[in-house]
């Protein structure tokens, strides 16, 4: 193999693979000297990439964990699963990962071969996930069309439906992506409206990048996340909650109270063979918490907030009283 770049990345694909190579075995597989070997290693950590090389008769090397994550090399089979896991964790607003998922899949999907590219369709219709809470599915497709257009400046052109049902066409400036944990929200500026706008994804039909370019304009309220939080307190009438912290007490083991709580509310700490503890910090409504608190099936207190303790203390003289009425009946 004379392709020097070549060999470099068949080299790269050989030490990727977790496991240490003799050099003379590299040799054979590259078709060239043990000391070509040794010098397409140093070529290799000159990129950046950690070779580590062992001592002795016949010596090996491996590539180990460094500093920072080099360029990756995946065969056929890799890149298809990483991009179906990618559009899973993407599409249905799985907590902590979904944006960096839709940056990732936007990446890998950019380069990905036309058959690869169906090869990852065809699996994702293949399979239904089973999805918990009730946050809608996104096309991943939609996430890494918009995401793009964003980040590459473009104007986009997508069909809209509105809360009410009714059907728009909309030329926006997309400015960034913003996922709630259920649900995935565009803020752009509105060309036609001459105004900042937020669109909820799953309400978006058909978006393609236009390929006209435009200068970024600051959001208003400075950054995308303040943005959709204040858009969706005037859509709720002043309903959704400020962001407070939840602290609830468990009569359950920890992995009993994990495995059928909502994701987006938070892993509990064990406190007891069979008590646990969580805490965390919301911004969902108190009585979407309750309902979810309700689902996980053991004795549960609610310590903070006030205003959760005492939507708990209504809902359950409400239900009381439905339970009364139907007895009576």
């Amino acid at each position: 193999m004379t392709d020097t770049p070549a060999r470099l990345l068949q080299l790269l694909s050989l030490l990727q693979t977790p496991r240490e190579w003799p050099g003379s075995e590299l040799a054979t597989r590259l078709d060239v000297s043990r000391r070509t070997v040794r010098r397409d290693i140093d070529r290799l950590r000159d990129l950046g990439y950690p070779v580590q090389a062992t001592m002795g008769a016949e010596g090996g090397y491996r590539l180990v964990a460094g500093k920072a994550l080099p360029p990756l090399v995946l065969d056929d089979e890799e890149a298809v699963a990483i991009a179906v896991g990618l559009r899973a964790g993407a599409g249905h607003a799985v907590e902590g990962i979904e944006e960096a998922s839709v940056r990732a899949l936007a990446k890998l999907e950019q380069v990905l071969p036309s058959r690869l590219r169906h090869q990852v369709s065809v699996l994702q219709a293949a399979t239904i996930p089973l999805t918990s809470g009730d946050g809608a599915s996104i096309d991943p497709q939609t996430l890494t069309v918009m995401a793009g257009a964003a980040t590459g400046h473009e104007r986009l052109r997508f069909g809209y439906r509105s809360g009410d049902g009714t059907e728009t066409k909309r030329l926006v400036e997309p400015h960034r992506l913003v996922s709630t944990g259920r649900r995935w929200y565009l803020v752009a500026y509105d060309i036609d409206r001459e105004d900042w706008r937020t669109f909820r994804v799953d309400r978006v039909s058909e978006p393609f990048a236009t390929g006209a370019r435009f200068v970024p304009r600051g959001v208003p309220t400075g950054n995308a996340a303040e943005f959709i939080r204040r858009s969706l307190t005037a859509l709720g009438g002043g309903r959704r909650e400020e962001p407070y912290r939840l602290v609830v007490t468990f009569d359950a083991p920890a992995e009993f109270v994990a495995a059928r709580l909502h994701g987006t509310l938070g892993t509990p700490v064990a406190t007891g063979d069979d008590s646990c503890r969580l805490e965390a910090d919301l911004g969902s409504s108190v009585e979407w918490t309750a309902f979810r608190l309700a689902m996980v099936d053991c004795e549960f207190a609610v310590r903070e907030p006030q205003e959760l303790v005492a939507y708990m203390e209504s809902l359950g003289a409400r239900i009381g009283r439905a339970v009364a009425a139907s007895g009576s009946a």
